[in-house]
């Protein structure tokens, strides 16, 4: 079979470049290994008997430019969130919620817990991100520019270079010591260059840093939005528009070998097949790229990273009360909900992870995607109050778990993030655990 194009993997980056050239013109052939498309931008069923489609994996959208939601017509419908988080403070049944429709609420929620610098600190901090995301978000649909050309935009946009400074060429930890003196808030701040990555708060390798612009110059604003009817409801949208435009979508093909030529080799149902394109595009990471091309070096041995993350999928009665008696825990999980994620926490858990530890306590924070779209779940589970609950575990690298028994480090961390979660909470969540049809807890990590 020949085509124009050849793509490998049909994540959601496969099938926007899928529909952008078939758009142009050309004859696209995508081939996913799995047997549906999304990647990791899908929603499924996860609890057997239980009507709630979770985005399992990825489940907020920032980082997808308005204008390919336009020019390709997706039908992808996004909810702000008004509470940016809450965070308890370690000790105490107090903690911090930023709220971004009440200045003075977030205001005299920073009083609270013994800051009032804080506060306008944290509004001048998220200006300058807010710089630095107009300066370098227009530039994600275009060729990469270059550092100086970067650093030229976000200059005429701030006035001087040193956002640049801070931001870029130093560890990013360092203007955030700078500009808190709340060790809650610092680490609050910090969390944005840990989901995935594994570093310190001071990482001289700045892939903190990395990681840090990612999640603040979305759409030029570092808002992280909720896909109403969850994240597969983005994979469906671009499937759908590649299928009407002609591209070749075949699933159940597992990509063994790509030749200089253009031949990519798979296999369908046991059979050996091979379909030559002009073009390979790999929609796989690096590494699987390397073992398909056969060609080393592709990823700098000094740039390979880690997953350090621990996600764990929760459906819950109803949201847990809190210890802060006060606040409605609407609000407190209406945002993210940071647990145990001071600077100091953080940079403990860092070193205790390091030398082959499970962090105590472990670093996680939460996102309910039913408080504001309760469309994921069945009318029923909705007349009954159930919400959904998305953990995630921070400094949890991959080597945790080389020569262990899976299973048992599976459920150590499943333990290490209830214990945490119920910290800061005024009852045990696993009482409010939802059960499945065989009347296991809907719980996975």
């Amino acid at each position: 079979m020949n085509t124009d194009v050849v793509i490998v993997g049909g994540g959601h980056n496969g099938l926007t470049a899928a529909c952008y050239l078939a758009k142009a013109g050309l004859k696209v052939t995508v081939l996913e290994r799995l047997s549906t498309f999304g990647g990791a931008a899908v929603s499924e069923q996860t609890f057997e008997g239980v009507e709630a489609k979770l985005s399992r994996y990825s489940y907020l959208v920032s980082l997808l430019p308005k204008k390919i939601i336009e020019d390709l017509e997706l039908d992808i419908k996004l909810a702000p969130r008004r509470y940016s988080s809450y965070t308890p403070q370690p000790g105490t049944n107090k903690g911090l919620l930023v709220d971004n429709q009440d200045k003075v609420a977030t205001a005299t929620s920073f009083e609270s817990i013994g800051t009032t610098k804080d506060a306008e600190a944290w509004h001048e901090f998220y200006r300058k991100t807010t710089l630095l995301a107009q300066a370098l978000f227009p530039t994600v649909l275009d060729p990469l520019p270059t550092r100086s050309e970067a650093k030229a935009k976000l200059r005429e946009l701030s006035g001087s270079y040193q956002i640049w400074e801070d931001f870029i060429e130093q560890p990013v930890g360092k203007i955030i010591e700078e500009s808190f003196e709340s060790d809650l808030v610092r680490g609050v701040v910090l969390t944005d260059g840990l989901i995935g990555t594994f570093g310190s708060n001071l990482d001289p390798n700045l892939d903190v840093n990395k990681c840090f612009l990612y999640h603040v110059i979305g759409n030029e604003t570092g808002d992280w939005n909720i896909p109403i009817g969850g994240m597969g409801q983005v994979t469906d949208s671009l499937y759908k528009t590649a299928k009407n435009l002609g591209v070749t979508l075949l699933a159940d093909c597992e990509v063994t070998g790509i030749d200089e030529d253009g031949a990519v080799q798979y296999k369908q149902e046991k059979r050996e097949q091979t379909v030559h394109g002009q073009f390979v595009l790999a929609n796989v990471s690096p590494t699987e790229l390397e073992k398909l091309t056969g060609v080393e070096g592709i990823v700098p041995e000094a740039t390979k990273m880690d997953g350090a993350q621990v996600k764990v999928n929760l459906l819950l009665k109803r949201l847990p009360k809190l210890k802060d008696e006060a606040l409605d825990p609407v609000a407190a999980f209406g945002g993210t909900f940071h647990i145990n994620e001071t600077y100091s926490q953080l940079q403990t858990a860092f070193e205790q992870a390091s030398k082959g530890e499970i962090p105590n306590p472990l670093p996680c924070e939460i996102y309910c995607h039913s408080l504001t779209d309760p469309s994921i779940l069945s009318k029923e589970l909705q007349g009954q109050g159930v919400q959904t609950l998305t953990v995630f575990a921070l400094h949890t690298p991959h080597k945790l778990l080389e020569g262990k028994d899976q299973d048992q480090m599976r459920e150590k961390l499943k333990q290490a993030v209830l214990a945490s979660l119920n910290s800061v909470l005024a009852e045990n969540i696993e009482d409010l655990l939802m059960t499945d049809i065989n009347g296991e807890p809907c719980i996975e990590v």
